[in-house]
């Protein structure tokens, strides 16, 4: 079982900047792909960016260039570092672990955008 929990949510003005953490549960960085979705009021989730076991990432055409995604093997945590926040970052984001057949999803951390 992999348990993932999300922190550094929070409000920011536009323009401003967040770094959002997963810690995981085992040791699943060697094997699983780790991404960061969100969810905006009204909508679908969407995935905002991931990152494989190798280390090749990837996001979505509205992130690209404003957020990094990045994973501390050793502290078994995943981060999401976001700048240049807009009002349309605003949603509830979610970390999600995937591999050996098995998907574990974090809890969520609320991120609000001022404009």
């Amino acid at each position: 079982q992999v348990h993932l929990v999300e922190s550094g949510g929070g409000l920011v003005q536009a323009g401003g900047s967040l770094r959002l953490s997963c810690a995981a549960s085992g040791n699943i960085f060697s094997t699983y792909l780790m991404a960061w979705y969100r969810q905006a009021p009204g909508k679908q989730r969407e995935l905002v960016a991931f990152i494989t076991s190798g280390g090749n990432t990837n996001y979505a055409v509205p992130v690209k260039g404003r957020f990094t995604i990045s994973g501390d093997s050793a502290k078994k945590t995943v981060y999401l570092q976001m700048n240049s926040l807009k009002p349309e970052d605003t949603g509830v984001y979610y970390c999600k672990a995937q591999g050996s057949g098995s998907t574990y999803w974090g809890q969520g951390t609320q991120v609000t955008v001022s404009a």
